[in-house]
């Protein structure tokens, strides 16, 4: 498989299928690239980027690129390689090296995306409510007062 395909680990595809709706299944999400997005999002705002390790050859199966540029996510692809590498030069179409290193660095912070959403959907039923209340405890997340009142700024 080449770089333009976004791969999912071994280990978190049954949660990957589980988070999107099908026959059956009241899944948040419509698609595999709606979930990868969303881990990759929330892998980026706790900092947690994870290597792939073994990838799933079953269900879901690597996800082609052009699947996130039709849904409008390839912009998310672009800015995590910018925020990661500090480089413009890694939007470049011309030089394959590029387009891996992007997919790589997406594929890991959806991976580490994932993880996190295994901790914090272990044990629930409804996994959209629960999406909700992460979502809910990142927007109103107050920043701990400081330990010591520093005077001096208004010196």
């Amino acid at each position: 498989m080449g770089a333009n395909r976004i791969r999912v680990a071994q280990d978190k595809a049954d949660l990957v299928k589980s988070l999107v709706e099908s026959d059956g299944t009241t899944g948040p999400f419509q698609t595999y690239a709606d979930v990868m997005v969303f881990a990759a999002a929330l892998g980026v705002k706790r900092k947690k980027r994870a290597p792939l390790g073994l990838i799933s050859k079953k269900e879901p199966h690597p996800i082609g690129l052009e699947i996130f540029v039709s849904r409008g996510y390839d912009w998310v692809i672009k800015l995590l390689a910018i925020a990661e590498t500090k480089n413009t030069k890694v939007l470049s179409s011309v030089e394959e090296n590029f387009e891996k290193q992007r997919v790589h660095i997406f594929e890991e912070y959806a991976n580490g995306g994932l993880e996190v959403l295994r901790d914090e959907l272990r044990g629930s039923v409804d996994y959209s409510e629960r999406i909700l209340l992460i979502l809910n405890s990142e927007k109103f997340k107050q920043e701990p007062p400081p330990e010591n009142f520093d005077l001096s700024r208004f010196l």
